[in-house]
């Protein structure tokens, strides 16, 4: 809270106080509106109101928004907000899915099934599927950084993007259920079924495609191609920054 809170006032008082000051942007997070943690009957928008789940990460996401909303309001603020889901770079989608302690994020797939079940799917490569509570696979939305970045760019001294709040995401949410079957189809890679309290959210990006002329490059097959087929130097280990 003092970092995301307190800096976030701090940077936005320097920034209305600056001559030389021209836009800010900020990126955001789809935690603001929920995330997977609430039923979403329909895709996602802008208009939706905030609804951060529980604890101070979500919350804060929601606080960023908030506040520079309310310096647009009070100051005339140019700036804008790009909200983004998980953010994928180089092999992070492969390690989004590992049974083993090298997991990136969450779920903790390890702790649902248990050490003993996840060291057996470590050997055969087992890939999780995430179902909902009624057995439905799970659908998440993604970008890959290089989209992200694309984004960052267009919004750049763009007069449409002032004062605006915009979906930046892949068109389609990745359905775990299709990650499943593309990588047995590809890799031969057996899958594991796994029922969470986790619920499907399609962001809908069409309010970036349309003000700012943005098109994301990635699906899920070839988030899940590059995944596999990277291949890290030995100066460049993995790393997670912060848990979560």
């Amino acid at each position: 809270m003092d970092v995301t809170v307190k800096g976030l006032f701090w940077l936005l008082e320097e920034c209305r106080g600056n001559p030389t000051f021209r836009q800010f942007l900020l990126l955001g997070g789809d935690c603001a509106v929920g995330h997977f943690f609430y039923p979403h009957p329909v895709p996602v928008t802008e208009q939706q109101k905030h609804t951060a789940y529980p604890g101070c990460y979500a919350l804060s996401k929601v606080l960023e928004e908030v506040m520079l909303e309310q310096y647009f309001i009070q100051y005339d603020l140019h700036g804008c907000c790009l909200r983004a889901p998980w953010i994928m770079e180089k092999d992070d989608f492969k390690y989004s899915l590992s049974f083993g302690e090298d997991v990136f994020g969450g779920p903790r797939w390890r702790e649902i099934v248990g050490a003993a079940r996840a060291d057996e799917y470590i050997r055969t490569g087992a890939v999780p599927v995430m179902l909902d509570a009624d057995g439905i696979p799970v659908r998440r939305n993604f970008v890959h950084v290089s989209d992200l970045i694309n984004a960052i760019l267009l919004a750049l001294d763009e007069p449409n993007a002032n004062r605006q709040t915009f979906n930046i995401c892949m068109d389609e949410p990745v359905d775990y259920r299709k990650v499943g079957d593309y990588l047995h189809e590809t890799k031969s890679l057996p899958t594991v079924e796994l029922k969470t309290p986790f619920k499907s959210t399609w962001l809908d990006n069409a309010k970036a495609k349309f003000l700012l002329g943005w098109r994301p490059q990635y699906d899920y097959k070839r988030l899940i191609d590059e995944a596999w087929n990277y291949r890290r130097r030995s100066d460049d280990p993995r790393f997670v920054w912060y848990p979560g």
